[in-house]
């Protein structure tokens, strides 16, 4: 295990306490935690965005299917990049509404291609690309 560092934060006591109440709400042990955490999100989402290196990332949408074709052009749109695409699982939501989340594999411009095909598809009502890392390097 790596050796622990101690330093200070100077801190607005009115932001220390907005801190306070996420680290209370998200069940963090403590405040060193939650900076580790905070940190790492920040090293990774770098990573994500500035290198070429291979990735992974979520694409998550919610859209009515009811729209005109928009399913066969999502579907469509999956399958041109199927090496790059992991998995997918797909949710009816209610009558009209499905949410799909797609696994994407490969670097992070080709990740924000393929996941700009899908959120940007006419009839989409949301969507999120979310990047991930195997987080080699991060304590």
């Amino acid at each position: 295990m790596s050796q622990l560092v101690r330093f200070g934060v100077s801190i607005e006591e009115k932001l220390l306490k907005q801190f306070d109440s996420l680290i209370e709400e998200r069940s963090y042990v403590n405040r060193s935690e939650a900076v580790r955490d905070l940190i790492r999100g920040a090293l990774v989402e770098r990573e994500c965005t500035k290198g070429n290196a291979p990735t992974v990332a979520t694409v998550t949408i919610v859209y009515d299917h009811h729209t005109r074709d928009l399913s066969d052009k999502l579907n469509n749109h999956q399958h041109s990049h199927h090496d790059s695409i992991v998995s997918a699982l797909h949710v009816h939501l209610d009558k009209h509404h499905c949410l799909e989340v797609v696994v994407i594999r490969g670097t992070p411009a080709e990740i924000r291609h393929i996941a700009d095909g899908l959120i940007g598809a006419k009839g989409v009502v949301h969507g999120k690309l979310v990047f991930s890392t195997l987080g080699h390097g991060l304590a």
